[in-house]
């Protein structure tokens, strides 16, 4: 488990029974890369993946490695930390999560608009770049209305409602990025300094509650995008196609999850 930034991907995968968790060496054609956030402010988790605990004491605003897993039919459930799953209530679960083979997803619990909690499925865009072109992807996760995403001070994104995403392809650089209520000045998260370095896709989370004050920003950072035809992302296999895997989602029926990112919207900005 990670705070954006750290690496313990063993731990991790500690009392990982028949969830058919493995590290990302073993990845081949029938797996998924697939990381787990958690947006839901003031409440440490255990999630259980197919009945067996598998991130232990998952705290707010964390990140985990990426996990691989195979392709087919997960169960996702989530219950306050320590909570025994044979008498409690999960916080939050889906059933019949359906994970494609050669996709990188990342799971997030996090709070609608209104507050309630939920999942989301989002689709990482690990296509490849053009030489000196770097990826940004917003999504929008937490408890509060549509909002506005600014770089320098402009516009880069306008009316972004929470589950929803946008992608830029964009020329990599230092950007100085905030968040503001849609079509105001009312400055909600940041300013944020954000390095988006050639050949990678920075996905920003803007989660928490308007509400409650606790509105924050999660980075991930998948690497490897420059473009070598022969190329995968490091440590992660290549997302073969997003519209697959949108579509494999859609039809697991999962319940009390929400496929985030099925309008994935790319703009050249100059």
């Amino acid at each position: 488990m990670r705070k954006f930034t750290a690496t313990t991907t063993a731990a991790l995968l500690a009392g990982v029974g028949t969830a058919a968790l493995a590290t990302p060496a073993l990845a081949d054609g029938h797996e998924s890369t697939v990381s787990v956030l958690h947006a839901v402010p003031g409440l440490t988790v255990d999630v259980y993946v197919n009945g067996e605990e598998t991130v232990p004491d998952f705290e707010p605003g964390t990140l985990t490695d990426p996990l691989m897993l195979a392709e087919g039919s997960y169960d996702i459930e989530v219950y306050a930390d320590g909570d025994d799953p044979e008498s409690a209530e999960p916080a939050i679960s889906a059933e019949g999560l359906a994970v494609p083979a050669g996709a990188n997803l990342t799971l997030a619990a996090h709070l609608a608009e209104d507050g309630t909690p939920m999942l989301s499925a989002f689709v990482n865009d690990t296509s490849m770049l053009e030489a000196g072109q770097a990826r940004l992807t917003v999504r929008h996760a937490a408890a509060a209305p549509a909002v506005d995403v600014r770089a320098g001070g402009s516009p880069v994104i306008e009316g972004l409602t929470n589950p929803n995403e946008e992608v830029l392809d964009l020329e990599a650089a230092m950007v100085s990025a905030d968040v503001v209520l849609a079509g105001t000045e009312d400055v909600a998260i940041g300013p944020a300094d954000l390095d988006l370095a050639e050949g990678t896709n920075t996905i920003v989370y803007a989660w928490g509650s308007a509400e409650d004050g606790t509105l924050d920003l999660a980075v991930q950072t998948i690497e490897g995008l420059h473009g070598d035809p022969g190329g995968v992302p490091s440590g992660q296999g290549g997302l073969s196609s997003s519209t697959g895997a949108l579509t494999v989602l859609l039809m697991a029926g999962a319940a009390g999850a929400v496929l985030a990112g099925s309008r994935l919207v790319r703009r050249e900005v100059a």
